[in-house]
Parts: structure tokens; C-alpha cells; sequence
């Protein structure tokens, strides 16, 4: 994959969305606190919120109510006739993310958004505009098996004609590089030093430094 210059030849450049194309972590707070509000539970503590942040939210509601299979019950049914569109007001979109895109398309590479969410990625995509960068959008909702199985990962190779040694993931998370492994690609840690990767990137600008034909910008590793 490497590109005898110090950078990767890349034609596809997988992202996560929550953590690293937008920062939701208010607004997930506020999505999961609704349920524990009505159903007379405490607020979601930091572990549980950061349960909820990387995965399907039919995942973590089974994972908040866990010890109580009837407010569980109770949760999944409010889920299921709800919208989520009021906690949107509080997403935003992470910085850097637009110029980072519109330069990696100028590259020729195409692009792709792996995530959790399921029935909301519609309207997050709607209400950014994020549907003119992106070539495919795969959700949870999308697959059998989500993440960190690979079926997603390899949905988005086949649809996009990708090899493997030439398309990276771009997560924040434990279970995004899990993704990765599982899939054989290449894992770019965004804003988490925490976990390892192939490289790790504190702005989305960054990967840029990465990419064959990318120019200097802040360093990525």
C-alpha cells in the first residue's frame, strides 16, 4: 500500500460517523437519557454513554437495560415508535471534516461512511449535506451482521470494486479497529491515542499526509 514517497496508495477511504464525521456525544447523551428518564432510571453514566457512542442503538438499549428485562421490553418499544430528529439540533459536524473530503476526492479516491446508526443516517446526511462526497453509505440497518463484524467492510469493497491493500478505515474507536482486523484493511485512529493503529490522526486534514498525491499539512503520526 505504500507509495515509495512515505504514503499510502490508497483508492478508498472508509469513515465511522459518530466520533469522527460528526460529534454526537451530547446528542447521544440526550437520545439515551430519554429512555432512562421516562422509564424512572438515573442518567446514563460515562461507560454507558461511551457503549451507546459505538454502537446500534437497539445494542445499547439491550446493554442499558440489561438487568431489567421488562423496562428493556418497555425501551425497545419506545424505539421503535419514536423520532429521533429532536436530539439532532445538538450534532456537529467535526472540524476540518468538508476541505479534508473535498481534497481526498480531488485525488480520485472514493469514499465511503461505515457506521452503527440505522433509520437516523438519512437524515444526518441530509441535514449536513453529506451525500454529494460520500460514493456509498453503508449502515447497520444495511447488513446482518454489524460492526465489528466485517460484512460492512466487505459490502463496501465489493460495491466499490476495492481491494483490501488499498482501502483504509478511518474510527475513534475499539470496536471500529476490530472492524479493521476483521476485514484485513488498514486503521487510521482518529482523535484516540489510546488505541493503536496503523496511524493516528488529531485532525482530518492530517490524512492527507497519508495519501499518495496528498499535500503537507499538520503531522499525522
Amino acid at each position: 500500500m505504500n507509495s515509495g514517497n512515505g504514503r499510502w496508495k490508497v483508492r478508498g477511504v472508509i469513515y465511522d460517523c459518530d466520533g469522527v464525521i460528526i460529534d454526537s456525544l451530547d446528542s447521544n447523551r440526550e437520545f439515551y437519557n430519554y429512555f432512562r428518564t421516562r422509564l424512572g432510571l438515573p442518567s446514563i453514566s460515562a461507560e454507558e454513554l461511551q457503549y451507546g457512542h459505538t454502537h446500534t442503538a437497539y445494542e445499547a438499549l439491550e446493554f442499558l437495560f440489561r438487568h431489567n428485562p421488562e423496562l428493556k421490553a418497555q425501551a425497545l418499544d419506545l424505539y421503535s415508535r419514536m423520532e429521533r430528529e429532536d436530539s439532532f439540533r445538538l450534532l456537529k459536524l467535526e472540524p476540518d471534516l468538508i476541505p479534508a473530503l473535498i481534497r481526498i476526492k480531488k485525488l480520485g479516491i472514493l469514499l465511503a461512511i461505515n457506521t452503527s446508526r440505522t433509520k437516523s443516517m438519512t437524515s444526518i446526511l441530509s441535514r449536513f449535506d453529506l451525500g454529494r462526497y460520500f460514493d456509498l453509505v453503508v449502515t447497520a440497518a444495511d447488513v446482518k451482521n454489524p460492526k465489528p463484524h466485517p460484512e460492512s467492510i466487505e459490502m463496501i469493497l465489493r460495491k466499490l470494486l476495492l481491494e483490501r491493500n488499498e482501502t483504509v478505515l478511518v474510527g475513534d474507536s475499539e470496536n471500529d479497529l476490530r472492524t479493521a482486523l476483521a476485514a484485513g484493511i488498514k486503521f487510521i485512529a482518529y482523535k484516540n491515542d489510546g488505541i493503536p493503529g496503523d496511524a493516528h490522526i488529531g485532525s482530518h486534514l492530517a490524512i492527507l499526509n497519508l495519501l499518495s498525491g496528498g499535500e503537507d499539512h499538520e503531522s499525522a503520526i
